[in-house]
């Protein structure tokens, strides 16, 4: 195989540059990523029931979903959040190698099972089954710089004009806004006067309905008509009541002796927000936070730039004093590590650049393993299609840490038919007799190389794709090198290489110093080496005692899933005792809030208050704030770090009373939970917790709790459920 490429150098370079070209269109279309497709389908099934609480919902919706879910096709597990607002969520977890398509299919056909049973009031106000990931990725708040617009008028206008244009954006599953609640007709009754007309509240349900109606009417003179008609009128009707005035004549009563009983005899009617359950302020200011979901299996920078392309066209219709802020945006440290990493590998080639030619001591045979690593590096990227895979931080780690192998092989080409230019021989005849000798070293070492790294293609699970990536990366770079090896080096080699001849240069004399001292290291190793094999038992005692040592403390270093890294931002979260009011929830997070802002490092604060993070719930005695960090280039002290604001907020905020505050980590791998830490579910049933866990609680009344939340170390428990949730 090499003499044919000895004898037809063109070939060999034809075939490399084939193989850079398709790398390189290949690498342009390629989805960038943190981390490869490890996030398991999660389906999202959300039901209202007005009015009820959480055991009714929990009995009447959840429990009939959930037994005909139970069972669906390759689900790992499943959940539902009851809450007091009568929301209804239920997540519904599957494997990871299942289509996300499919899975929602399946959830929808378990759930139409279910439907008959659940209430009428349920069934009326609709359920809603959808792909989604469990956290948004991106948080845009929508604000008025000088205070002309208030929180509602904010939030439907982000409901009217900016939700639907982004959930049709590729990758956005759905759209939350968390703010003031859409325009509603607010109906306030008066109990006395209800009493004194003996009007019930369903009697005015049913006159709003009836009377509140769109009424098809038809057409005049339609056909069949007499001869001679010359016009057909389609007649439009008056439809739903639009203005306080109209609710406000709805008729209750009418009696025989003409006496109306209206609705604003026993109500005051007001145009307002369907619920005030929900603040959403940025730096301490009134805004609509509009969280964006990501759809499961998308792309998350390429979601998010359609998210931002589409804003900075719609803020061009945006009315006078109107503005918005990208307050959170998850992609950022995605952005700054491929940043990071591409310019690693670039470091990491120059210094095998530096290295070649210091040891091969000589342009020509420093050229050749400097031309055939782009190749096997660029040449990887073109079958990255027909595995599935993107360009990650671990592909890009593969690929670093592959520098160092595919180097080699071209190195072990130049150093055998150098060996033999400087025995006399021609540069041909020396490839030649060189490729003859090391053809198969070559090609052994790649089998060896790939062996050991392709049995993680069979490991299962998130590990296991996390693993797939970096190691198959490695395995076909390494057999591309080969490749180059056993063709492009050795036609390289017979036209380039050339007998060395040592000069008196400065870069002369630096060669003789540095060959003088490699030598005496050489001999020194190999004096040891000589050593260690006479003293066997020696040599086999200080490798067990060096593999012990790996074992012992190996199983003292702290073991997780990923460690926690710098993303940008930080959660916190804020819980008052059960049932405390939204204001003086408001009040606590509007002090978290000064804390935050004043803290070195801290860009922005968004604060969802009546939100709950960690169990999806809405109440008025909880609240979550998205704590935005200042770019990473201009957090250059030492307490601006990541480590430094988390414990300083950590400590600042837990010493507020009057309620639980705690700053706690995103998730290592978005979409694969909500936050940094350990989900811990109680089994034990009701009245009962965990008599070994320290749990840290507001007061000592408060009720038994059913899930914890450990954030970070070191171990404080959190409890986001209750028995009312």
């Amino acid at each position: 195989m090499s003499k044919f490429f000895i004898n037809r150098p063109i070939v060999a370079m034809v075939i490399s540059i084939i193989m850079v070209i398709v790398g390189l269109v290949t690498l342009i279309g390629l989805p960038v990523a943190q981390f490869p497709k490890v996030v398991p389908p999660e389906i999202f099934v959300q039901a209202n029931y007005v009015g009820a609480d959480a055991q009714t919902i929990e009995q009447s919706v959840a429990t009939p979903i959930e037994q005909q879910m139970s069972g669906v096709d390759n689900m790992n597990y499943m959940y539902s959040v009851n809450a007091n607002n009568g929301l209804m969520r239920l997540f519904v977890n599957f494997d990871l190698n299942t289509d996300p398509n499919i899975d929602h299919v399946l959830t929808q056909l378990r759930y139409a099972q279910a439907e008959s049973q659940l209430p009428t009031d349920v069934r009326n106000l609709g359920v809603t089954v959808q792909k989604s990931l469990s956290a948004p990725f991106l948080l845009i708040a929508l604000n008025s710089p000088k205070g002309t617009h208030d929180a509602e008028f904010l939030a439907n206008y982000a409901y009217i004009n900016l939700s639907d244009a982004l959930s049709r954006v590729y990758g956005i599953s759905q759209v939350t806004v968390f703010g003031a609640g859409q325009y509603a007709m607010r109906i306030w009754v008066k109990p006395d006067q209800l009493a004194k007309l003996n009007i019930t509240v369903p009697e005015i349900i049913n006159a709003v309905s009836s009377q509140n109606t769109v009424n098809p009417v038809g057409k005049i003179a339609g056909r069949p008509t007499p001869p001679g008609q010359q016009f057909t009128y389609t007649v439009r009707a008056q439809g739903r009541l639009t203005s306080e005035q109209e609710f406000e004549d709805i008729v209750l009563r009418a009696t025989p002796n003409g006496s109306i009983v209206r609705l604003k005899d026993v109500a005051r009617i007001a145009l307002g927000a369907q619920d005030y359950d929900i603040i959403g302020r940025l730096n301490s200011k009134p805004t609509a936070v509009l969280a964006l979901y990501q759809l499961p299996g998308s792309n998350a920078i390429e979601a998010a730039n359609g998210v931002k392309r589409l804003m900075a066209e719609l803020r061009d219709r945006f009315p006078s004093d109107l503005d918005y802020t990208i307050a959170i945006d998850t992609t950022r440290a995605v952005v700054e590590g491929m940043r990071e990493i591409a310019k690693t590998f670039l470091e990491a080639l120059l210094l095998v650049m530096i290295v070649v030619f210091v040891f091969l001591q000589g342009w020509r045979a420093a050229l050749i393993p400097l031309l055939a690593v782009p190749v096997s590096l660029v040449g990887t990227f073109a079958v990255f299609p027909l595995l599935g895979f993107s360009i990650n931080t671990l592909s890009l780690f593969g690929l670093v840490l592959a520098i160092g192998l595919v180097v080699d092989d071209a190195i072990v080409v130049v150093e055998a038919v150098q060996h033999h230019i400087e025995g006399g021989m021609a540069p041909k005849e020396a490839t030649l007799k060189a490729m003859e000798e090391v053809s198969g070293p070559v090609v052994a070492i790649a089998i060896i190389l790939s062996a050991v790294f392709l049995p993680t293609v069979f490991i299962p699970g998130i590990t296991g794709r996390l693993y797939q990536q970096f190691a198959v990366t490695i395995a076909i770079s390494v057999l591309l090198s080969a490749f180059n090896a056993l063709t492009l080096s050795p036609a390289l080699s017979a036209l380039l290489l050339r007998p060395s001849r040592k000069t008196q240069s400065a870069l002369g004399r630096f060669f003789d110093w540095f060959n003088r001292g490699y030598n005496r290291l050489t001999d020194g190793y190999v004096g040891l080496c000589r050593t260690l094999i006479r003293k066997s038992a020696f040599s086999l005692l200080f490798l067990g005692l060096v593999a012990a040592g790996a074992g012992v403390f190996g199983n003292k270093l702290p073991a997780g899933f990923l460690p926690e890294e710098d993303q940008g931002f930080l959660y916190i979260g804020v819980q008052l005792p059960y049932a405390a009011s939204l204001e003086r929830t408001v009040e606590i997070c509007k002090q978290v809030e000064d804390i935050a802002l004043a803290t070195p490092g801290v860009k922005a604060c968004t604060t969802v208050t009546g939100f709950n993070l960690l169990s999806f719930s809405r109440n008025t005695y909880s609240a979550t704030l998205w704590v935005s960090l200042k770019e990473w280039g201009e957090r250059t002290k030492r307490e601006e770090s990541y480590n430094a604001i988390k414990a300083h907020l950590s400590r600042k905020i837990s010493q507020i009373p009057g309620a639980i505050t705690f700053a706690f980590p995103p998730p290592a791998i978005q979409g694969v939970g909500t936050a940094g830490g350990s989900l811990l579910f109680s089994r034990t049933g009701p009245g009962k917790t965990f008599p070994s866990l320290p749990l840290t609680s507001p007061d000592s009344s408060r009720p038994p709790a059913s899930a914890l939340r450990l954030p970070a170390p070191p171990p404080r428990f959190f409890p986001p459920f209750r028995s009312s949730t």
